[in-house]
């Protein structure tokens, strides 16, 4: 896996109360909770960092970085392009409107009418 490549998210989610989900931008009030390595990276996808700027984040999150960090991020990567949820690119990108930030902090009726727009369809 290139750690030089971004990573962004291709889906709209939720962070409520330190759980991180997929949200239906047609129906808020739902969503579906990720597995929590999972939820990390997606809330962290933001098109602006590389792989190896996840890892780093995610080694200084311990006091010692675990033997295995690497292999459960590049499995987590794997599942999540594999999945659509997740894209990587040569370049840093700027995320649309309604999957720049988690649901909550959008302009729900904004981003909806952006999606039509963008012709944007859930993965």
């Amino acid at each position: 896996m290139e750690k030089s490549h971004y990573f962004y998210r291709t889906v709209v989610f939720t962070r409520k109360a330190g759980i991180i989900a997929l949200a239906d931008i047609n129906n808020p009030t739902e969503s579906t909770a990720l597995e929590e390595w999972f939820g990390v990276v997606i809330s962290l996808a933001d098109g602006k960092h590389t792989l190896q700027e996840l890892t780093d984040f995610m080694a200084k999150q311990y006091q010692q970085k675990p033997e295995r960090l690497d292999d459960t991020l590049e499995s987590v990567i794997e599942r999540l392009v594999e999945s659509k949820m997740l894209k990587l690119s040569e370049n840093a990108i700027e995320l649309p409107y309604y999957l720049a930030a988690p649901i909550e902090q959008l302009d729900i009726e904004k981003a909806q009418k952006l999606i039509i727009e963008d012709g944007y369809t859930v993965h």
